[in-house]
């Protein structure tokens, strides 16, 4: 499958050739926490903005307020000093699970709830505005600190596993709703604010939770109530959220449908002044348009251009791929460490200090990605191999090794490696595509990775499955970054011998970079957006 997305730069131009040209509109993507869908959605309205309409602009002139309103609830639903320390709280004598049923029966319900929950929650995210699904990621993490508090059985805590799918798959209705606040002309400006509110957020739960534990030396179950107190306040704080009166896809029309009913009556009241004698209307009623001609349908119909460009495939299978690989080394890290030095005494487990550090750093890197100047076009698959390859390594070290410390220094290398390619592939998709069709399809890519997830969860953890204790399984992670690694060095011999052979005399420097491409061209100052089908959407 990645082997089609080899074509080499020659039969990469030939396709660039045939889509409308784009001028780039921002060089620098923003840090990434979690190569997530919520994190792509936010790059994709930044880089990919249309003009507002005079109308918005009157209805967001308020809109610091509300987004300094929002920033702040993203930072305290970031609040949670608890999480980093919730497999030592399962493993201590105050629940006394095995370390068996943590890895093969508590923790991949959070695989499978993800993946059920996921699309619902994507869909529901537009056609409810928003609002309603943060108050249920605002529910769901108040279940899963209550169970955790209160549950004692394998299967309450797999209910708290459940939850905890559904406030991941929420997740995207916070990147989301802040650019209905705002008019086109500042997306780019609120999306470093609400990811550096949600990233500060993070960074400050896991040294807050260290610092407890370490010098306060306080429970896991103090630990657990204080997250509770907090996620309680960000609940508090959704409710009190404005609610938009727009979203990408389902409302839009309806908004605008809205907009042309009211002109319509305006001009027909304006008509009937100046001509009293004549009845009726001569103006033709609003035109309604059934669901085959919603953007949303639309956008599925468009997705099938995506996978005739071959920079778009590569990344696309790269954010399948290799967040498949990324996810489950997160979701299982924890259960490692435990392993490789199981301790008693709660002011010896660091997890809160490493996952500080590693956000930290994953920030940092992210960022720096905004800079670099290389051809993505011909150097794509061989910069991901070498990534890939090393982030192998690291897994074998994590899995193989005695010490602790090591592995802590893996996981944060493993993480920032990942996260500095996130910006990447972020902006090698979204600056070829419309901003709708941009968040669709990395609500696909998500989608996929999720399905792989499930179903390497269900072989190799579950006790269904081979329950493979957690060391064999970063093995098992091993062999697949290794595959990869070994795929994606031969698709990159194949574009670099290729680029070389066709092109022997074309000359290129570092910041060379090809043209972006859009499937659908945009006209500027206008109120439809023809799609390549033929068919046009009202924006």
């Amino acid at each position: 499958m990645v082997g089609d997305d080899t074509g080499g730069s020659g039969d990469r131009a030939e396709v660039e050739k045939k889509m409308d040209p784009k001028e780039p509109i921002c060089e620098e993507v923003r840090g990434h926490e979690d190569g997530d869908i919520e994190m792509a959605v936010s790059a994709c309205n930044a880089l990919l903005s249309s003009d507002g309409l005079p109308e918005e602009a009157k209805e967001t002139r308020n809109w610091k307020w509300s987004v300094i309103f929002l920033c702040f609830y993203g930072f305290m639903a970031s609040i949670k000093p608890g999480e980093p320390f919730i497999t030592p709280f399962l493993r201590s004598h105050e629940k006394n699970f095995t370390r068996d049923q943590v890895t093969n029966e508590i923790t991949p319900v959070l695989s499978y709830s993800y993946m059920a929950v996921l699309v619902p929650a994507f869909l529901l995210t537009d056609f409810l505005r928003y609002k309603p699904l943060l108050i249920l990621q605002g529910l769901s993490q108040v279940a899963i600190w209550l169970i955790l508090l209160l549950g004692t059985t394998i299967l309450e805590m797999q209910f708290m596993e459940f939850f905890y799918g559904i406030t991941m798959a929420c997740r995207v209705a916070y990147s989301s709703y802040i650019f209905s606040l705002v008019s086109p002309s500042l997306y780019q400006r609120v999306a470093s604010y609400s990811r550096s509110s949600v990233l500060m957020g993070v960074f400050i739960s896991s040294v807050l939770g260290q610092l407890c534990l370490s010098l306060g030396n306080v429970s896991y179950t103090t630990l657990s109530t204080i997250s509770l107190g907090f996620v309680s306040l960000s609940l508090l704080l959704s409710i009190c959220l404005p609610w938009p009166k727009r979203s990408l896809y389902f409302n839009r029309a309806r908004h605008q449908e809205q907009k042309e009913l009211a002109a319509s009556s305006a001009t027909k009241a304006e008509l009937a002044i100046m001509n009293p004698n004549e009845g009726g209307s001569s103006l033709p009623a609003p035109c309604r348009t059934s669901w085959r001609d919603s953007i949303f349908v639309q956008m599925l119909l468009e997705v099938r251009n995506v996978v005739k460009i071959p920079s778009l495939k590569l990344w696309s299978l790269w954010w399948v791929f290799n967040s498949t690989g990324y996810y489950l080394v997160l979701f299982y890290v924890h259960i490692l460490w435990d392993k490789v030095y199981p301790v008693t005494e709660n002011n010896r487990v660091y997890n809160g200090g490493v996952e500080a550090a590693s956000t930290l750093l994953s920030a940092m890197t992210s960022f720096m990605a905004g800079f670099v100047k290389i051809r993505w076009n011909i150097w794509s698959e061989l910069v991901i191999g070498i990534i890939t390859a090393v982030q192998a390594g690291l897994l074998l070290l994590m899995g193989t090794t005695d010490n602790i410390w090591i592995c802590y220094v893996a996981y944060i290398l493993f993480r920032s490696f990942y996260q500095f390619l996130v910006p990447v592939a972020t902006f090698q998709i979204a600056s070829s595509l419309t901003k709708e069709l941009c968040a669709l399809v990395f609500g696909i890519n998500t989608f996929l990775g999720t399905i792989m997830k499930t179903i390497i969860s269900l072989i190799v953890s579950d006790k269904r499955g081979l329950s493979l204790d957690v060391t064999s399984q970063f093995l098992v992670y091993f062999i697949y970054f290794a595959l990869l690694t070994v795929v994606y060095f031969i698709c990159a011999a194949v574009v670099i011998v290729r680029h070389f052979r066709n092109q022997p005399g074309e000359e290129g420097g570092a910041n060379d970079q090809a043209t972006p491409i859009e499937l659908s061209p945009v006209a500027a100052n206008s109120e439809v957006q023809p799609l390549s089908n033929g068919t046009s959407t009202k924006t």
